[in-house]
């Protein structure tokens, strides 16, 4: 089945020469960094959006969405920061990072089913878009069928049960048109051990006609979620516990599974719009929005106290093997392999601790003489929360000038105000918890303003519910103008787009850091950005099946909040010499239209200039975080698309698809590392040898052929075999440097341990899908069955990191993590809908 893979990709793609990695160094200059384990963003973002994906009627779009989603592939290699999710015209896209979360409606299949998808640099009347695509997801209450649908779905993966109830009356002889739908979603147990899910989901759009040109609009969802997480870990820990589905962030509490990591979001919308035609070629609407809400998720903290994970690299028989202490490598291999207790969380353990630890704090608050006694916690569970708040005005307007010309375009404003903080969730079985830094004055052996978290309440005592440790808001506040117009002319369709846009954010501390007292507190000072974005495309008929089509678009962008500033829970500080990025992109495609035959080929190139990258990461030696600032960055992503669907009967028909990207660093970019307890710069302007290493994250190999039996009886069966390939880690950037190898002489082994790219090894699944429907009395029912990786192929990566702590010395002692993709699973559901 490889072979035959390897050789459709011969044939329907030319090569892409491979880039040689840059691995020359200049001679150090500065002191070398040892950086330990970052708290890195869970990379779920990276495919929130392959449900939206499913529904477009481009073959290769769906099948990217569906078939290539679990192994987290992104199309043409961007992120989903370049893809722009609009809901009713409303952009989802979170201004702080740019990705737009499908979690945000999850559960709502039926209400959000109507969706318009441009992909790439496309043209669309929604809005200019990015160069990943544009996707509006259309929920006015007029748009909606008369129906009434019910649903019942199991599973086991995220969950388990899922009921929906959908209900829309369509626009009635009175004017009215009214949508509802809502769903629960649950597992007491997901397909990895230790996790949960208990998802509910809620949606009402309604609509009043006042006559032929007015109508006012109401739309209110939201999907509030609760679940339970997992993790990558190495491959010590998931051959130590004999499954590579291994969780370390549950164990037992009174004999029930407890996950220490649980997300909770419930962020409601509601918009108001109002639809005005004012003759038969025009169409305007104009929508007021509210989006608001808590997020977060919790995690373990601990102060005084040894690291409790037990996946922590100290916790493992390796760290004791590199140490030469084989006899405490042994038992802990003993333990990791025969006790489960040993290997997850020992929250039995905490409770214990925290009962014991009596401890009186003196001057609480800063009162002279109020002094607490009780039991101080060393672990506890915190609450770290991102709880939104913003608004906006959106108006598009579409406009058929004559038979020949188009012109659509809009302005919007976003105002967004996110707070960032942390609560006590749980102080386990302690009374309070000292609310100061524990990673800094750590040479002192008692409590100094340094540590203190806000001076405003010194040696301040937090319990249950009280925020502690950072608070600030997130203020941006964007502006956006775009405009369009298209031409259809007899052979050749044109368009031409562009695009202003305004962008504002600062930071406003709630507290007073004892490390940053004169830059931490109030509002910071504000960083304004201007951009502009211009596309072109054309396409050609070369006949009435045979179609060219080109497309090119520039546009610059502003940074994002998280890339800026370069530690907002205690500072204003901000990375210098900000610029926007450079983006440039363009595409040229052949479609084929036929009644038995739709395919597109396209090949595609973009670049992306002087973009920014920042991690927080806890150093060991100097027992507290730094902050590593990558400027400057350049990226290139060129490759091929194709997909293709042919009927071979009336009843058969088959799909091929296949995707082959060179995604590549394409300069050295420059890199600046600071302490996170003060201003001292540790590095500055450093290189890092990035230059044609692979950008990771994705497979840049991915094919895909399926054969699909549609029965005259109102059955259908379809079967497909996916492939991957060429799939990089993103690397270390400090492993990168002059400094960081400074230590090695030339013909040293490790130097190229470190500085080869991870590449994972190529893997095949096997997915099958099909379905039933009847008519009986008016009601139509439906019965779908989807089983995904049937091979059961427990093997295959699904994601993972090159860690950024290292040791140069002994680089086995950080290994990769990984997630690996599930075996096999299953959803079934049966629909009935009048």
């Amino acid at each position: 089945m490889k072979k035959f893979f390897l050789l459709l990709s011969g044939l329907a793609f030319f090569s892409i020469v491979n880039a040689q990695t840059d691995t020359t160094l200049t001679s150090p200059t500065l002191p070398a960094i040892v950086l330990t384990e970052s708290e890195l963003e869970e990379a779920e973002s990276s495919t929130d959006l392959s449900g939206l994906l499913q529904s477009s009627d481009d073959v290769f779009v769906s099948t990217a969405g569906y078939s290539f989603g679990s192994m987290r592939f992104r199309i043409r290699g961007l992120d989903s920061e370049f893809t722009n999710i609009l809901l009713n015209g409303v952009r989802m896209n979170d201004p702080e990072t740019g990705r737009a979360y499908w979690s945000n409606w999850g559960g709502l299949n039926d209400a959000v089913r109507n969706k318009v998808i441009a992909n790439g640099i496309a043209e669309s009347d929604y809005g200019f878009g990015s160069f990943g695509g544009i996707t509006n997801i259309i929920t006015r209450a007029s748009t909606y069928r008369p129906s009434t649908g019910v649903s019942y779905a199991a599973s086991n993966r995220s969950y388990r049960n899922r009921v929906m109830l959908t209900h829309a009356t369509g626009l009635m002889d009175n004017g009215w048109a009214l949508t509802i739908s809502g769903s629960r979603r649950w597992a007491n147990e997901s397909y990895q051990e230790g996790t949960f899910y208990d998802g509910w989901s809620y949606f009402m759009s309604v609509e009043k006609h006042f006559n032929k040109k007015h109508s006012i609009g109401l739309i209110a969802f939201a999907a509030p979620t609760k679940r339970g997480s997992g993790t990558a870990v190495v491959q010590e820990a998931y051959d130590l516990a004999g499954t590579n589905y291994y969780n370390p962030y549950w164990g037992y509490q009174d004999g029930e599974k407890r996950n220490a990591r649980v997300s909770n979001y419930n962020q409601p919308m509601i918009q108001l719009s109002h639809y005005w035609n004012p003759n038969q070629k025009t169409e305007i609407q104009t929508t007021a929005y509210y989006w608001f809400g808590r997020g977060g998720s919790t995690a373990l903290d601990w102060a005084d106290a040894n690291d409790p994970r037990p996946d922590y690299y100290r916790n493992l028989p390796s760290y004791f093997e590199l140490m030469g202490d084989e006899a405490s490598a042994g038992y802990y291999r003993e333990q990791w392999m025969n006790n489960e207790n040993f290997r997850q969380l020992n929250w039995d353990h905490f409770y214990f601790a925290n009962s014991k630890n009596l401890a009186t704090i003196n001057n609480v608050e800063g009162i002279a003489g109020n002094n607490v006694s009780g039991n101080k916690s060393k672990y506890i569970v915190e609450d770290r929360r991102m709880d939104k708040n913003q608004k906006g005005l959106m108006i598009n307007l579409q406009h058929q000038l004559n038979a020949i010309t188009r012109l659509s375009g809009g302005a919007e404003v976003h105002l967004s105000k996110t707070r960032h903080h942390k609560v006590i969730e749980d102080l386990l079985g302690g009374d309070f918890y000292l609310d100061v830094d524990k990673f800094s004055d750590q040479e002192s052996s008692f409590i100094t303003d340094v540590s203190q978290s806000d001076l405003r309440k010194p040696n301040r005592l937090v319990r249950e519910g009280d925020i502690f440790g950072y608070d600030y808001y997130a203020n941006q506040q964007n502006y956006r103008a775009w405009g369009q117009a298209s031409w259809k002319l007899a052979k050749v369709d044109l368009y031409a787009a562009a695009e202003l846009s305004g962008t504002t954010f600062w930071r406003t501390g709630n507290m007073q850091n004892g490390r940053f007292p004169d830059n931490s507190y109030g509002d910071s000072d504000k960083n304004n950005f201007f951009d502009y974005g211009l596309k072109a495309g054309a396409s050609y008929a070369l006949n009435g099946r045979n179609y060219l089509v080109a497309n090119a678009g520039y546009s610059t962008r502003a940074p994002y909040f998280r890339d800026v500033f370069i530690s907002p829970r205690t500072r204003h500080s901000t990375v210098e010499g900000l610029t926007s990025s450079n983006i440039l992109s363009g595409d040229l495609s052949y479609v084929l239209r036929t009644p038995d035959v739709k395919a597109r080929l396209t090949v595609y190139h973009t670049k992306v200039k002087d973009d920014i990258w920042l991690r927080s990461f806890y150093h060991e030696d100097l027992r507290e975080f730094v902050n590593y600032i990558m400027k400057d960055m350049d990226q290139q992503f060129q490759g091929i698309e194709f997909g293709s669907e042919f009927n071979l009967s009336p009843t058969f028909s088959m799909q091929a698809v296949a995707a082959y990207s060179e995604n590549i660093y394409t300069n050295r970019p420059n890199v600046t590392i600071s302490r996170d307890n003060d201003a001292e710069l540790l590095a500055d302007n450093r290189t890092v040898y990035l230059k044609n290493y692979h950008v990771g994250g994705m497979p840049q190999t991915a094919l895909s052929m399926g054969i699909k039996y549609n029965s005259p009886k109102f059955w259908w069966v379809n079967l497909t075999g996916n492939y991957f390939d060429r799939f990089y880690f993103d690397p270390n950037p400090d492993n990168h440097t002059a400094e960081g190898l400074s230590a090695y002489k030339e013909g040293d082994v490790r130097i190229n341990q470190i500085l080869d790219q991870p590449k994972l090894e190529d893997g095949f699944t096997l997915d099958f899908f099909g379905g039933k429907s009847w008519r009986v009395n008016g009601y139509y029912i439906s019965l779908i069955l989807s089983v995904n990786n049937i091979l059961n192929n427990q093997e295959l990566v699904s994601w993972g990191y090159e860690q950024l702590r290292s040791d140069l010395n002994t680089p086995d002692r950080f290994p990769d993590k990984y997630s690996y993709l599930y075996g096999t699973t299953y959803f079934v559901s049966l629909t009935i809908r009048k």
